[in-house]
């Protein structure tokens, strides 16, 4: 039996943690900045990353914020935080902009307590250079006396990096000026966003606050804590989401490393806003990394989308899964089954050709009834890769895509699926009911059942149609668990533990 790992693999992982050491020297490229993180937060090559810009954008929330003079979007690796930055520039695009300032946090020097403005001429992505500002990054470092035209601290920050290439994506005319807020004193940040909101009055620039939210609770205290930080930001009052950040992080929830590590950007945007008109804000998006395919809920890191606009503060439902109540049973139609192997597909798929996934949202609730799943991949009638969750714990559209991602890339029996194989494979999932303990071997019916053997700490386990395609009988089938789970032969007949279960079991061959 395969439990869902604790750790990512290294393949799939697009860190997030946010913690990068500093590294000094000079700016590798006289007057521009070199990408430090393309490869790692999102693909260094560009038909792949604008392929992931352009899925994200498709997949995005409707543009439903009118007026707005600033967002708040997330910088964690794409596979995690991608769709929800999304989300947020999708409220912006199709206007024309000339400038983007983009306000990222400072992760590499501890002992910077001001606000640097990138000096150089530019920022190098995989997409070519966005080409910075000069007349309002000058303009904006002597708006302020806080702000100085420092470039050392932008070589190894990514908070910045990560939103250059939605600029260049979606406004590819617009330049940027690129900075780092980094003071988390009210006061300053108060001073600099309406000193900022005096340079930009009367340009068509927009404003982007980079920010992630909790660091490190579980899935469940960080949508509690993030809740409460995304009521303050809406109200755009800087003061009240300082003493909010701080009131969270005085109650000493388990693991909660910090409520938001843009908490100073945050506060500039919002003040920046708030003098150029703005009303309140708009909670685009909402997820932490344990709602995504390839995140655990123990450890998680959350993420939000923000629109301040001229309009009252407010929510968009993004259509995130286990938004709504899954029924307690349910009967998948064909519709239903095809639907989720397109998800298995897709996440496949789109990993391939982006290094990113597709969130499982929007989906019906009968899908997010939680169940254990296995999806298997066969190529030209071989076992390409299968792995499964057992326990139902997690909504269905979700666990099939993880498990899709697994069985392509993680099963240790196979090397991972390359993407010239894809059209080959045929995916199956199989459906689980939850495993009952049985008195005995009696109990296992072969062709109906499948089993889960249990002795000295291992565990083995067969899907209800892999005993028939091998013809064995129930003494054979119990023979092969055991050395499945690395035991001897004839292990089951004493001191075993044995469970059996039942599948809905249907793949992509059912609809050819």
């Amino acid at each position: 039996m395969r439990k869902m790992k604790k750790s990512l693999l290294l393949l799939l992982l697009l860190s997030l943690a946010p913690a990068v050491a500093c590294q000094a020297g000079k700016l590798p490229e006289p007057d521009v900045r070199s990408p430090t993180f393309a490869g790692r937060f999102y693909p260094d090559s560009a038909s792949m990353l604008k392929l992931a810009l352009q899925k994200f954008m498709e997949d995005a929330v409707p543009a439903r914020v009118k007026d707005t003079l600033a967002i708040i979007v997330p910088h964690a690796g794409y596979i995690y935080s991608g769709q929800i930055c999304a989300d947020g520039y999708r409220q912006v695009s199709g206007r024309d902009y000339d400038t983007v300032v983009i306000l990222g946090t400072n992760h590499t020097n501890p002992g910077f307590g001001k606000i640097s403005v990138f000096s150089g001429d530019g920022y190098r992505t995989p997409l070519g250079i966005a080409e910075v500002d000069k007349k309002m990054t000058a303009a904006i470092a002597a708006a302020d006396p806080a702000c100085e035209l420092e470039d050392l601290l932008h070589i190894r920050e990514h908070s910045v990096e990560v939103q250059v290439p939605f600029v260049q994506f979606l406004f590819p005319k617009a330049r940027i000026v690129p900075v780092i807020v980094g003071t988390q004193d009210p006061e300053t940040c108060r001073r600099f966003g309406r000193a900022l909101a005096n340079v930009v009055r009367g340009t068509r620039t927009l404003i982007v606050a980079s920010t992630d939210l909790s660091h490190y609770p579980d899935a469940e205290d960080a949508a509690s804590v993030d809740r409460e930080t995304l009521s303050a930001v809406v109200t755009l009052d800087s003061a009240l989401l300082h003493e909010k950040i701080k009131e969270l992080m005085n109650r000493k929830i388990p693991n909660l490393d910090t409520c938001a590590c843009g908490e100073a950007p945050m506060m500039a945007a919002m003040e920046t806003a708030r003098a150029l008109g703005a009303k309140g804000g708009t909670v685009v998006s909402y997820l932490n990394s344990g709602d995504v395919p390839v995140g655990e809920r123990t450890r998680v890191v959350g993420y939000a989308a923000v629109a301040l606009s001229a309009g009252k503060a407010g929510q968009i439902q993004a259509g995130k899964a286990g938004s709504a109540k899954a029924p307690a049973e349910v009967t998948l139609t064909p519709a239903e089954k095809k639907t989720l192997l397109s998800f298995a597909r897709e996440n496949i798929s789109r990993y391939l050709s982006t290094r990113t996934i597709p969130l499982a949202r929007g989906f019906d609730p009968r899908l997010q009834i939680k169940r254990g799943v296995f999806v298997t991949l066969m190529k030209k009638g071989e076992l390409r890769g299968c792995i499964g969750h057992v326990p139902a714990d997690t909504p269905l559209v979700n666990l099939v895509g993880a498990m899709a991602l697994k069985s392509a890339f993680a099963d240790p029996r196979f090397y991972p699926l390359r993407e010239d194989e894809l059209a080959q494979v045929e995916i199956e999932i199989s459906m689980l009911t939850m495993p009952k303990v049985v008195a005995g071997p009696a109990d296992f019916h072969v062709g109906r059942d499948g089993v889960i053997l249990q002795k000295e700490g291992r565990a083995a386990l067969f899907l209800p149609q892999v005993v028939p395609k091998q013809g064995w009988g129930r003494d054979e089938t119990l023979d092969n668990l055991c050395l499945k789970a690395g035991l001897e032969r004839g292990c089951w007949k004493e001191g075993a533990r044995l469970s059996t279960f039942e599948a809905v079991v249907f793949g992509e061959s059912d609809f050819k």
